[in-house]
């Protein structure tokens, strides 16, 4: 007989909430229609809001303690709430920036914001998975949100073959990390991450079903950060998706998933280190390499925004083939920071309209200098930051992964992180040299919207100004990275 306490549904508090507040959100946009969509889309964000100030409470009034609950199988310590406030702030402003646009596209339905909202419940529970089994779950309720909200502007060819390739490749993913988890079980009899990590604690070894299992799963990871192998859906699905939902599966997913992996190998399988580096060496590699290369000859700014993805997951991933404290401390900043870069670029490509039409073309951000001098100040801020050039924010991201790897001695995998970078600038670079040397193709629609503008100078003065308080993310994620070792 399963006895519940009330104490042990505490540690799923902000869970609970941010589900029952978008099933009363969902109530409410049924009952009220379409008209009701920018009032759901406001609350939705004040339901996140609320929801991060529920996951911080606990770390400031008692720090990152270590519960577990529902008979082990879910988590919460600082790692998982680091994670969490960075995903609920990612939601939060794609789902800002997202209004203005589903307005002028025709597509803004209460349905959009709930469905955010449900993706981000899933992604909260795999970020505080403490088994394969609640992990399977929390991967699913976020996946099956996000297949809808690719397809969410239904009338386009487009958006509905962006749907449809992510859930056929999703789907795959998905059968491939449930496989590796049945082969982990059955090879090791437990699906318990405190177990798992005992059993390898005292240098246990591992049998060859046990690691295509691990692989398996990493496989199926992989995929949900758009890494390389797996990384064939990410182009079209970032280009034909409508841009808030691609704006929002740059951030809250990559971060979620990135965070579920760094849980799932460094905690049950954090003892076989040497078995499964080597796979996280090969995708970090492949990923930066070609995010580098394959981005130079794009011209639709979305397909370049999709592979730029695919190398900062590749920078992230050497944190995680470190496979220490100083390695998660360099991914978790590198999420944070990565999260700011992106939000602000997309809000930039969401301004890129001219006469009421969005323009995806690079080239059309042609003078965007003389034009319009703020946006163009803005973006070249992001731009410059994800090149990586110091003093901006971009730069201090790569060089806590850098300093990562070398601490491993993983030297060779720190100097192609620094060649790819060098690369990638020059796609970079090529979008500022367009705003400010080139002549203008015409001016984009001036006004943008205040949420919009609010979003573009709050992201652009946190990547100009990281550099004067880098300490205030960054010895925030050396102690929850700490305690995710120590713990």
């Amino acid at each position: 007989m399963i006895h519940f306490a009330l104490s042990d549904f505490l540690p799923a508090l902000p869970e609970m909430f941010l589900a029952a507040a978008a099933l009363a959100l969902l109530i409410l946009g049924v009952c009220q229609g379409d008209r009701s969509a920018r009032e759901i889309a406001w609350l939705s964000v004040l339901a996140l809001v609320v929801t991060f100030a529920l996951v911080a409470a606990p770390l400031h009034a008692h720090g990152p303690e270590r519960q577990i609950s529902f008979y082990g199988m879910f988590v919460t310590d600082g790692f998982g709430a680091f994670s969490k406030m960075l995903v609920l702030a990612g939601s939060a402003l794609s789902l800002i920036v997202a209004m203005r646009y589903n307005e002028q596209e025709g597509i803004a339905r209460p349905e959009y914001p709930v469905l955010v909202l449900l993706a981000t419940v899933g992604m909260m529970a795999m970020v505080s998975a403490n088994d394969l089994i609640s992990l399977y779950v929390g991967l699913e309720l976020q996946s099956l949100a996000l297949y809808v909200l690719a397809a969410f502007q239904r009338d386009t060819l487009r958006s509905t073959e962006a749907g449809l390739k992510y859930f056929v490749l999703g789907a795959l993913a998905s059968g491939m990390l449930l496989y590796g988890a049945s082969m982990v079980y059955g090879f090791a009899g437990t699906t318990a991450f405190d177990t798992l990590a005992r059993d390898f604690a005292d240098g246990g070894t591992a049998s060859i079903g046990l690691v295509i299992g691990i692989v398996l799963i990493a496989v199926g990871l992989a995929f949900k950060v758009s890494a390389v192998p797996f990384h064939m859906w990410t182009p079209d699905v970032y280009e034909g998706a409508p841009t808030p939902v691609t704006a929002f599966f740059s951030v809250a997913p990559k971060i979620a998933a990135m965070s579920l992996f760094i849980r799932v190998m460094v905690g049950p399988f954090g003892g076989l280190l040497v078995e499964w580096r080597q796979v996280i060496w090969f995708i970090a590699v492949a990923s930066m390499l070609l995010g580098a290369f394959a981005a130079l000859n794009q011209t639709n700014i979305k397909r370049l925004m999709a592979y730029s993805s695919i190398g900062h997951v590749g920078y992230a991933l050497i944190g995680l083939a470190a496979g220490s404290a100083i390695g998660v401390r360099g991914i978790l900043v590198y999420l944070a920071i990565y999260l700011f870069m992106n939000i602000g670029t997309f809000t930039v490509i969401l301004c890129m309209r001219r006469d009421g039409k969005l323009v995806e073309n690079i080239d059309e951000l042609a003078g965007l200098s003389r034009t319009q001098p703020g946006m163009a100040l803005a973006l070249a801020i992001f731009m410059f930051s994800m090149a990586g050039i110091p003093p901006l924010a971009g730069f201090f991201a790569k060089l806590y992964v850098f300093l990562a790897a070398i601490d491993a001695g993983l030297y060779g995998l720190a100097v192609i992180g620094v060649l790819a970078s060098v690369v990638g600038a020059f796609y970079y670079l090529r979008i500022v040299k367009l705003m400010y040397f080139d002549e203008p193709k015409g001016a984009f629609d001036k006004p943008i919207g205040r949420e919009m503008q609010a979003v573009l100078v709050l992201t652009a003065l946190v990547i100009l100004f990281f550099f004067a308080w880098p300490g205030l993310l960054v010895d925030g994620a050396d102690a929850v990275a700490s305690a995710l070792f120590s713990g």
